[in-house]
């Protein structure tokens, strides 16, 4: 089975060679038309018009945008490759020629890259004779979003059958032709909440005789971190960071209302799923000495993506073979979100860092000027196909029909 992997991988190589101009291409073509969360249509109809032409049989997910393509066939196993097609509601600030073309919207995390990376994947695998499995491609709407559109793949099914799933995120920090590589939590869980406090309001020359709700406010912005850090254990990496606080307008008047907006973030799946409640109680064991009233809206964003230590090891070994040992990095967790994360509930999953940066400052995601060294798009296939040819060979014999999602799996949210 080596020399199926050697062989197969090799013609990848040759396929992704020849076809590096037109992978740019496709790439600058969704970075030129982006388009936001569950409005994806035009991009879904450019992909699967690729796939369409190289033989293959795409079919619409069930939000109407997105697709779910499989390459390959037989009794072997299934392995899932995904991409995410959305874009962000940012102005784009670059002045190149495939700047987008679309105001307020912009490929500012990459997303761009990683949908060429996965369709150059499927058409380079779709070449080959005698896969020993599936490889089913998933182009995934709404990764922007909260709770994702992954949650929509999930309910779905489309990941029913298959034994593991493997994705890559573009990483501005590390040079192109590099991949960055961790087994555990490699992406926070990210939920967002928001606190409003409420009292009668009144004169800042008698605070004694109403509730000071700037005075409760302030507690809340620096004590609810500080006993968040003694309740949970610190190897967990949970945290609260205030994004946004709201009271009165007049210098001498109490208001009667107060908001605090913040961001949950945390690297352990378990202590993830006691956030909320562990947050809703101390959030009132701090307000209560206030008198103030308190309301907590909680909401669920995404968990931490995990990685699976067999599927980072099959990650490897495609890595290795396609950039070497020494353009392999250990990855630094990140307190970012990514809904890739979701998947887990199902089968084992592995996300990769593909080095974008190409000299100079490095450009941020969820920036306007955020670009890529187009050379990295080559390493995302290369690497995705390869993992790929590991994971069927890997796990023939070992398919995993009958698979069912994991107790507890959450139904899709309301789409934000």
């Amino acid at each position: 089975m080596t020399s199926v992997v050697e062989e197969a991988g090799a013609a990848v190589d040759r396929w992704t060679t020849a076809h590096a101009q037109h992978l740019v291409s496709v790439r600058r073509h969704l970075h030129a038309h982006p388009e936001l969360a569950y409005a994806e249509f035009e991009t879904t109809s450019f992909i699967e018009h690729k796939l369409r032409g190289a033989g293959l049989s795409p079919k619409r997910l069930p939000t109407g945008t997105g697709l779910v393509v499989e390459v390959g066939g037989g009794d072997g196993p299934t392995v899932v490759l995904r991409g995410d097609i959305d874009a962000l509601p940012l102005a784009d600030l670059k002045d190149v020629p495939y700047a987008s073309t679309r105001e307020g919207m912009c490929h500012a995390c990459g997303h761009d890259v990683h949908t060429t990376v996965v369709l150059g994947a499927a058409l380079a695998l779709a070449e080959l004779d005698d896969l020993p499995g599936t490889v089913r491609l998933v182009f995934q709407p709404a990764e922007e979003t909260v709770p994702g559109g992954a949650t929509e793949v999930v309910a779905a099914g489309v990941l029913d059958g298959a034994s593991r799933a493997f994705a890559l995120h573009c990483d501005p920090s590390i040079p192109a032709g590099t991949v960055g590589l961790r087994t555990g939590a490699i992406t926070a869980a990210c939920d967002r909440m928001d606190v409003v406090l409420t009292g009668p309001g009144g004169h800042t020359a008698r605070p004694q005789l109403t509730v000071d709700l700037v005075d409760a406010l302030g507690r809340l912005i620096t004590d609810l971190p500080g006993l968040l850090s003694r309740q949970v254990d610190p190897r967990a990496g949970m945290s609260v960071v205030w994004g946004a606080v709201n009271a009165g307008v007049a210098a001498n008047a109490i208001p009667q209302r107060g908001q605090l907006r913040g961001t949950v973030r945390v690297l352990d799946r378990d202590a993830w799923q006691s956030a909320e409640d562990l947050l809703h109680a101390l959030v009132e064991k701090v307000v209560a000495p206030t008198g103030a009233g308190v309301e907590v809206d909680y909401v669920r964003g995404v968990p931490p993506v995990v990685n699976d230590p067999r599927a980072v090891s099959l990650l490897r070994a495609a890595a290795m073979e396609t950039v070497g040992a020494d353009g392999v990095r250990l990855s630094p967790q990140s307190m970012g979100g990514e809904d890739f994360g979701w998947f887990a509930d199902v089968l084992p999953i592995a996300l990769a860092r593909l080095g974008t940066h190409g000299g100079g400052p490095p450009l941020d995601l969820h920036r306007g000027t955020f670009d890529v060294d187009e050379r990295a798009i080559g390493v995302g296939v290369r690497l995705l196909a390869r993992t790929a040819l590991h994971a069927l060979v890997a796990d023939v014999g070992t398919s995993s029909e009958g698979r069912s999602p994991a107790p507890g799996r959450p139904a899709p949210r309301e789409r934000r």
